[in-house]
């Protein structure tokens, strides 16, 4: 089974709402009855209407993201350092330095920079020093070179 991808805008909304402590299960239940408004009262910063219907039109799926995990299917630079202060906690500066294609000195656990890993889409590269700071920069594609031949 492929891996269920979010919107960067829906994982917002599920990272803002378990930050204010709603659980996997009810968080499932809000979505499944369409309750957009019950979830705009746990965390009144978003309009869920998108996440339930996004949702709603594939409920299984939606259920492995939050039990299991999920990929946002394009993460931007912005969506990295957001992401990273709604589900880890980590703050630009106090927990990591920015870099001109990423950041680096990343303080994770390993269960945590494995989350990190498979909720980033492939436009980012994961990786660990020897003293556990991990690095996240961008996958930059190879310039393709072509001659002409002349």
């Amino acid at each position: 089974m492929t891996k269920p991808k979010l919107s960067l805008m829906e994982a917002y909304m599920v990272e803002s709402l378990r930050s204010k402590g709603i659980s996997n299960e009810e968080l499932f239940a809000l979505v499944e009855q369409g309750d957009a408004e019950g979830l705009k009262e746990i965390e009144p910063r978003f309009d869920y209407g998108e996440l339930v219907e996004a949702a709603q039109m594939d409920l299984e799926a939606f259920r492995s993201a939050l039990l299991d995990s999920y990929e946002v299917r394009f993460v931007t630079f912005n969506g990295l350092k957001n992401l990273l202060r709604m589900r880890f906690g980590k703050e630009e500066e106090r927990d990591y330095t920015l870099t001109e294609t990423g950041i680096q000195g990343l303080q994770l656990t390993s269960h945590e920079r494995e989350q990190l890993n498979d909720m980033l889409s492939a436009n980012w590269q994961v990786t660990s020093d020897g003293s556990g700071a991990v690095t996240v920069e961008l996958n930059m594609p190879a310039v393709a070179t072509s001659s002409t031949g002349a």
